[in-house]
């Protein structure tokens, strides 16, 4: 009992922090929809779809953040730091030329993308604006993720917290300033939203620079960038990466076809499929700290060859998931009448949108307990493709082939499409807990 609260007390040092900032970038996208939504439907329903993009980049920018982690929790465990800067700059150059390929592609080709997620004239065109206007936010958010991760690597997720945290602060603000032309700033609408994304950016970037100057998180070897560095590291890195960014971009890729499916469904079902999925990564956000924190905690469990703590650790967290799944649910299904009231929304989205906030309260029961295990448990012991082959083929051979003959073959109704589209999380849970009970995630993946 004494060593399971001292292994909740470390978990939560990390957790809340890393919590606390995923709230508060979600609540960016919050601000949007909810400022948005006081424009017109079709702004808010544009900026979702626009916002895929920046969800897409993201999923590269964690999958090469993951696998930092995986290497420099370790690494760092075991007391190797020399090893995990090396790491970081691996991750770090990857994370700068995708970036910069999502920056060049939203600036120059925003009508071709939005065309992916929908065929409505005025969306595109809605969203194109801010797209253009976005583009420089993906190259700095590059940068500033490989940072984030590692701050958290090294024990400064408080850090790490606080410049997300204060840089979310600033773009809600700006979000307000330039969608309605407050104060001394224009009045943008939607490309106000994209301008203030980008300004935060710039904000985060600047004092992400200031606390390594400062000494106060590893600096970069930038050296190590164009050279390469080891190659057996390098190596190493992408053994463990490319299984996780395979697995990020087939499960968000899904994911977003989740959003070309609702969007080829009409303006409500995209609005209320948008605020639905708000709520949820708001929610949601404590779960995937927790994920975050379990993979940093057990790996260096394991960098200092702690097995049996590994695996009675794993355990107790595994629960714990599970537990604070249900709690999120019964959190969604409370703020379920506050979000209907507050969000104005044309009838029929707004009847979508109640029974979406409920297919939600049961979805992040499922999605809290894989996100542990599968992001957080597995890969802290170097296991990163179970979890590639299991979203993959959960979402593109059964859930996303299901939505697209409902919705389109069988013409479904918009909601019975949208319930097709929560089944991933639960029929993957018998492989998930198959595998995890075999134990391969136990054990040293760092090189002396």
């Amino acid at each position: 009992m004494k060593n399971d609260r001292k292994l909740y007390k470390d978990l939560f040092v990390i957790v809340l922090p890393i919590a606390f900032q995923n709230l508060m970038a979600s609540l960016v996208t919050a601000s949007d929809a909810f400022m948005l939504g006081f424009l017109d439907q079709d702004s808010l329903a544009a900026s979702s779809l626009a916002g895929q993009t920046a969800f897409v980049s993201f999923l590269f920018f964690s999958a090469f953040v993951f696998g930092q982690g995986v290497l420099a929790a370790q690494y760092w465990g075991k007391g190797d730091k020399k090893s995990a800067g090396e790491v970081l700059a691996v991750s770090m150059r990857c994370s700068l030329l995708t970036g910069a390929v999502f920056s060049l592609g939203a600036f120059l080709f925003p009508e071709h993308i939005m065309r992916i997620f929908t065929s409505d004239s005025h969306l595109i065109s809605a969203g194109a604006d801010y797209l253009r206007t976005a583009a420089p936010s993906y190259l700095l958010t590059g940068f500033t993720q490989a940072y984030f991760g590692m701050m958290k690597v090294c024990g400064k997720a408080r850090l790490s917290s606080l410049i997300g945290s204060l840089a979310v602060i600033v773009n809600i603000i700006l979000n307000g300033c330039l969608i309605f032309g407050w104060w001394i700033f224009p009045e943008m609408g939607i490309a106000g939203a994209a301008l203030a994304t980008v300004l935060a950016r710039i904000f985060e970037t600047i004092f992400v620079i200031i606390a390594v100057i400062q000494k106060k998180c590893p600096a970069l070897d930038v050296r190590l960038m164009f050279r390469g560095g080891r190659k057996l590291l390098h190596r190493d890195y992408w053994k463990y990466t490319l299984p996780l960014l395979i697995n990020q971009l087939g499960w968000g890729g899904g994911v977003t076809m989740y959003s070309v499916i609702m969007g080829h469904l009409g303006s409500d079902a995209t609005a209320a499929n948008s605020i639905a999925g708000i709520v949820r990564s708001i929610i949601a956000s404590l779960c995937w700290g927790i994920a975050s924190g379990v993979g940093i905690i057990i790996g260096g469990m394991l960098g200092r060859n702690e097995f049996e703590k590994a695996k009675k650790a794993g355990g107790s967290f595994v629960r714990f998931s599970i537990f604070i799944g249900a709690a999120s649910g019964l959190v969604i299904l409370a703020v379920t009448p506050l979000v209907l009231n507050v969000i104005t929304l044309e009838d029929r989205a707004q009847y979508y949108l109640r029974y979406m906030m409920y297919m939600a309260a049961y979805y992040i029961i499922g999605n809290s307990l894989n996100s542990t295990v599968i992001t957080g448990v597995f890969p802290s012991g170097g296991d990163t493709r179970f979890g590639m082959y299991c979203d993959v083929i959960t979402l593109w051979c059964v859930v996303v082939p299901m939505g697209l003959i409902g919705a389109f073959v069988l013409k479904l109704p918009v909601l019975a499409v949208a319930f097709i589209l929560t089944l991933d999380e639960f029929v993957k849970l018998p492989a998930v807990y198959k595998h995890y009970v075999k134990y391969k995630w136990v054990r040293n993946i760092t090189r002396d």
